[in-house]
């Protein structure tokens, strides 16, 4: 396919930025990507041989969820090619339009300077709350595959009540013995009582934390210290699904042999093609396409 323009170019990504692709065609839409690899990829796309190439030839430009892990290069899960993102804003001109998750602040300064389109998808509360279902379901998978007891009567912690515990607790309703959410805000736990589950003050969770046979962290913060960690029961289960590089010291976790997993990019992992869908809907949307 040789184009001087196409709609859409995707830069980078996991296999959601696969399965965009694949719907953006099957919606008749023409895309160029680079550095996104996978057999699933629709051949009709264009594969750009250089970054310039794909931004050049483009309208509007996609990028990963999160769009970095560095915070200096575009997150890339089928190739170790290292993609600045110093260079994807200097290529950028005010006839593009951006879109990507969790964009850097020197990306958004650089597209408010230059008059340049963007929209971080994460600051969306319909795409988060989205992302929160396959986070949760996601979350819950990686529990039964990396323990040997079921959830089915288990106690459970879910240290945190953002969005993300919100919708993983209701999921886990009815297949744990019971659930408490551990927070420090007042509020939090009085939401979560409401909602019947179980409470503990984050300044209390040492005296607990023993009851508990699965432990979910959603708290981006050193959470499950040492001290913590040294009371829990020698068979749980730890899932952390915080952003890099977690809540869990993850060090001494080993050295006491405790099952403790950093679980990122679930989304991604789980649900990729119904988050492609969702995400292509909005972008579309956005665009009034």
């Amino acid at each position: 396919m040789n184009r001087t323009n196409y709609d859409f170019a995707l830069v980078g990504g996991d296999m959601r930025q696969v399965y965009m692709v694949n719907d953006l065609i099957n919606r008749n839409y023409s895309v160029i990507v680079y550095e996104l690899y996978d057999s699933l990829l629709n051949t009709s796309c264009a594969r750009a041989k250089t970054l310039a190439e794909a931004i050049n030839k483009s309208l509007t430009i996609i990028t990963p969820i999160p769009v970095t892990k560095d915070g200096s290069n575009i997150n890339t899960k089928f190739t170790d090619r290292n993609i600045s993102i110093d260079e994807l804003c200097n290529l950028l001109t005010p006839s593009k339009k951006l879109f990507g998750g969790c964009l850097t602040t020197k990306m958004k300064n650089h597209c408010e300077e230059k008059g340049i389109f963007y929209d971080d998808l994460m600051e969306n509360e319909e795409i988060t709350l989205f992302n929160t279902i396959a986070t949760a379901e996601g979350t819950i998978v990686e529990a039964i595959i990396n323990s040997t007891t079921n959830l089915h009567g288990s106690r459970c912690l879910i240290i945190g009540y953002g969005k993300c515990a919100n919708t993983l607790a209701y999921k886990l309703k009815n297949m744990c013995g019971s659930i408490d959410i551990a927070a420090r805000s007042s509020l939090a736990l009085a939401q979560a009582g409401a909602a019947s589950y179980g409470t503990v003050n984050l300044s209390q969770l040492e005296q607990v934390i023993d009851h508990y046979d699965y432990i979910f962290n959603t708290v981006p913060a050193m959470i499950l210290t040492k001290s913590l960690l040294s009371k829990t029961k020698e068979n749980v289960t730890i899932i952390d699904i915080a952003s890099n590089p977690g809540g869990v010291d993850y060090s001494y976790a080993k050295e006491i042999n405790r099952n403790a997993k950093l679980c990122l990019g679930l989304p991604g992992k789980y649900a990729p093609q119904s988050s492609a869908v969702f995400l292509n809907n909005y972008i579309l949307l956005k665009l009034g396409k």
